[in-house]
C-alpha cells in the first residue's frame, strides 16, 4: 500500500495531471474502457445481485456516462483563474483564485451500486486533477474483481489504480497518508474514516446514510405519490441510500395509501424472472432485515427465501418509534408507515431522530413544502418525487449531520477535489506608506477612512 501510494505520489510531482487535455484525454480513456466492457459489467453485477442490464445501465453506467460528459465539456471553466474584486485597501493589485488539485486521493466505494459509487467519485478525482487509488467494496466480489480488469488494463497504475480485498486491505490504506478521502457506506464505518484521516489531517467527504422520511400529506395526489413512493423504495429491493426509509402519512388517508400501496406493489411484479428486483446483498444483511419486521405489524408482504435471498416488498403498518425497523436505516425492501395528524407532529417525528439523507414531501400546497424546506434540515430531496433529485447534477448531492459531510456531482465533484489558492498580485510601482512605521494620528485617521470604503 505504501509503495501505491509512493508511486502516486511521485506521478503527482511530475505535475502531468495538471494540464487539462490531459484530465480529459483520461476520462475519454475511462469512459471507452466502460463501453468497450459494458457485457462484463452487466454479467458481474448480474452475479452478485441478480442486477439487471436495464437496472445496472439506467442506475449506473447511464450516469457514469454522463458525469464524464458534463466533465470533459465543462473543464476549461471549472478550473480556469477566478479574478475577484480587490478591495480599495490594496490598490493597485489584482486578486484571483487558482483552483488546483488536492493530490493523491483515495476513494472507498460502496457496495450498493458498486459502479456508480466507485467510478463516480473517481470522475470528479480525475477531473479535478488528482490520482486515485480506488478500494471497491468487496461484497459484491464480481463487480470488485470487474472494474479492477478494466482500471488495470487501461490505465497507468502510479496514475489510477484499483486495490481489492476486505477489511484489512482498507485499514492498510487508511494508515497511508493521502491528501482526500472520499467514502460512500454507513454512518458506523464512516467514524472509522473519519477518525483515521484525522490522524494526517486528511479532508474527508463522507457520503452516509440515515433514515430518509416521505411525508405524505392529505393533499397530495394519492395515486402519483403512491406510485413514486413504491418505485424509489424498491428500487434496487430497498438497498438504496436514499429510499424513502420509512413514510409519514396523514391519519385521515392511511387506510387509502396502504391499499393503493399494496396494489401498486403487487401490480408491478418485482421479481428476479422479470427483471426488476434483486437479492439482498449477503446472508448478513438477509438476517439482520428478517430480525427488523415484527410479524403483527406486517400489512403487505414479509416473505422471505434465505437460499436465493430474495426478501418480499414489505410494508408495516401502526409502526412507533420504539419499533426495531425505527432503530437504524432499514437498506431494504421493508417500509413501515406512521400516522400523524398534523404537519408539526410529522415534522417533530422526523426532527427527533438524526439528520436524514434525503427527505421527500407530498403535497400540493406551498405552505406545506416551505414549512418542511425551512424546518426540517437534510441532505437533499423533493417534493412530490423520489430519488430522482440524485440524476441533477446541477443539485450537490451530499449529507449533513449524521448523513455525510461534503458533496459531489457536477461541478461540486470537481470542487470536492479542488484547493482554492487565494492570489494576490501586486505590482511595485506604488507603495503606499500608510501601512508602515511610524504609526502616526494622521496615519490611523487615513487608516479608518479606507476601512470605511
Amino acid at each position: 500500500m505504501k509503495e501505491i501510494v509512493e508511486k502516486q505520489r511521485k506521478f503527482y510531482n511530475s505535475h502531468a495531471t495538471k494540464h487539462i487535455r490531459f484530465r480529459k484525454a483520461q476520462l475519454k480513456t475511462l469512459q471507452n474502457a466502460l463501453q468497450e466492457n459494458e457485457t462484463l459489467l452487466h454479467d458481474a453485477i448480474y452475479k452478485d445481485f441478480k442486477k439487471s442490464e436495464f437496472d445496472n445501465y439506467s442506475t449506473e453506467i447511464s450516469l457514469l456516462y454522463k458525469d464524464i460528459k458534463e466533465a470533459r465539456k465543462n473543464l476549461f471553466q471549472w478550473a480556469r483563474r477566478k479574478h475577484v474584486f480587490t478591495s480599495i485597501l490594496n490598490f493597485p493589485a489584482s486578486s484571483y483564485i487558482v483552483p488546483e488539485p488536492l493530490g493523491v486521493c483515495l476513494v472507498i466505494g460502496a457496495w450498493n451500486y458498486p459502479y456508480q459509487l466507485s467510478f463516480a467519485p473517481v470522475i470528479a478525482a480525475i477531473a479535478a486533477g488528482n490520482t486515485v487509488v480506488l478500494k471497491p467494496s468487496e461484497l459484491p466480489t464480481h463487480t470488485a474483481a470487474a472494474m479492477a480488469k478494466i482500471v488495470k488494463e487501461n490505465f497507468d497504475p502510479a496514475f489510477f489504480t484499483v486495490v481489492e480485498g476486505g477489511v484489512e486491505e482498507t485499514q492498510e490504506l487508511l494508515k497511508q497518508k493521502f491528501d482526500k478521502i472520499f467514502f460512500t457506506g454507513s454512518t458506523k464505518v464512516g467514524k472509522i474514516v473519519y477518525k483515521a484521516a484525522a490522524e494526517n489531517l486528511t479532508p474527508v467527504t463522507l457520503e452516509l446514510g440515515g433514515k430518509s422520511p416521505a411525508i405524505v400529506t392529505e393533499s397530495c395526489n394519492l395515486k402519483i405519490s403512491v406510485k413514486r413512493l413504491v418505485w424509489g423504495k424498491f428500487l434496487n429491493a430497498g438497498q438504496t441510500c436514499i429510499a424513502p426509509d420509512y413514510v409519514l402519512v396523514h391519519k385521515s388517508i392511511e387506510k387509502k395509501f396502504l391499499e393503493q400501496t399494496k396494489q401498486e406493489i403487487i401490480s408491478q411484479h418485482f421479481a428476479f424472472e422479470n427483471d426488476n428486483y434483486l437479492q439482498i446483498i449477503n446472508n448478513v444483511n438477509f438476517d439482520r432485515l428478517t430480525k427488523l419486521i415484527d410479524s403483527e405489524k406486517i400489512y403487505f408482504g414479509g416473505k422471505s427465501n434465505s437460499e436465493t435471498r430474495y426478501f418480499q416488498p414489505t410494508v408495516m403498518q401502526n409502526v412507533t418509534l420504539d419499533d426495531a425497523v425505527m432503530q437504524e436505516e432499514i437498506f431494504g425492501p421493508i417500509l413501515p408507515v406512521i400516522s400523524y395528524s398534523t404537519i408539526e407532529e410529522a415534522i417533530s417525528i422526523v426532527n427527533s431522530l438524526p439528520k436524514p439523507l434525503s427527505c421527500y414531501v407530498f403535497t400540493k400546497r406551498d405552505s406545506i413544502k416551505r414549512k418542511v424546506l425551512k424546518e426540517i434540515s437534510f441532505g437533499g430531496g423533493a417534493i412530490n418525487d423520489t430519488v430522482m433529485h440524485i440524476t441533477n447534477s446541477n443539485l450537490p448531492f451530499g449529507g449533513v449531520g449524521h448523513s455525510g459531510i461534503g458533496n459531489y456531482h457536477g461541478e461540486a465533484g470537481f470542487k470536492a477535489f479542488t484547493h482554492y489558492k487565494s492570489v494576490m498580485d501586486k505590482p511595485t510601482w506604488l507603495d503606499p506608506s500608510i501601512r508602515y512605521y511610524p504609526h502616526t494620528p494622521f496615519r490611523l485617521k487615513l487608516m479608518r477612512w479606507f476601512l470605511k470604503l
